[in-house]
């Protein structure tokens, strides 16, 4: 993963959009929460996504390798912030948003207590399919039971482009998720025709999809 760090160092960053995700402000109510609650934002970056959560009057934890990146974040949204040390981590905190810079592997139940929601907009297709397992397990590792996840994923034929971001199917979503979420499919579309990069590697088809998860008592 710490390849990242030098993607955004050489701006290699094609995952980074200007504006906030459709499917986010379509599906954010499906998250059932209250104002004030905590949504945790995976493998963040510098997502315009959590400035549009914060604006809808809900608190954000991120977590993200580059500290180039998180600091990007706080200065393009004109947000004051503090810096401090918690265990492995420094700690980025603005008002309303915390990011913790490090590895997401590291971070533990106690950085999580007040989660209520998950936004993976961009963290589970970025990994490849080995460490998309290790993901998953920690991410349930470390949230609270009743947790609901936001889930965006794509799915390409693999063998016409290299990843990241890497395609993932249904089939492995469930599979991934089995036995420790409830799993609810909200969308899905064939939407290669807003996808020019795609077109032109000669990609066949970029199914976008989006589930709600929910983690279950076991």
């Amino acid at each position: 993963m710490t390849d990242w760090i030098s993607r955004w160092e050489s701006n290699r960053i094609g995952w980074h959009t200007d504006k906030v995700n459709s499917q986010l402000i379509e599906y954010l109510d499906e998250l059932k929460l209250s104002s004030q609650e905590v949504i945790f934002v995976p493998l963040c970056g510098k997502s315009l996504d959590m400035n549009y959560l914060i604006q809808k009057n809900f608190k954000v934890i991120g977590v993200e390798m580059s500290e180039l990146a998180i600091q990007q974040f706080f200065e393009e949204n004109n947000l004051s912030y503090t810096i401090s040390k918690e265990e492995e981590f420094e700690v980025y905190a603005g008002d309303r948003i915390k990011i913790y810079c490090g590895d997401f592997f590291d971070l533990q139940s106690n950085h999580l207590n007040h989660v209520k929601a998950v936004y993976d907009r961009a963290s589970l297709i970025a990994l490849d399919d080995e460490l998309r397992q290790k993901y998953v397990k920690h991410l349930n590792d470390i949230i609270n039971v009743d947790v609901r996840i936001l889930l965006l994923t794509l799915n390409y034929p693999q063998h016409q482009r290299s990843g990241p971001p890497f395609a993932v199917r249904k089939l492995e979503v469930n599979q991934l998720f089995k036995g420790s979420f409830d799993c609810q499919e909200l969308y899905c579309i064939d939407d290669i025709e807003n996808e020019p990069m795609f077109q032109n590697l000669g990609v066949d088809f970029v199914e976008k999809a989006v589930y709600l998860l929910q983690k279950v008592r076991m």
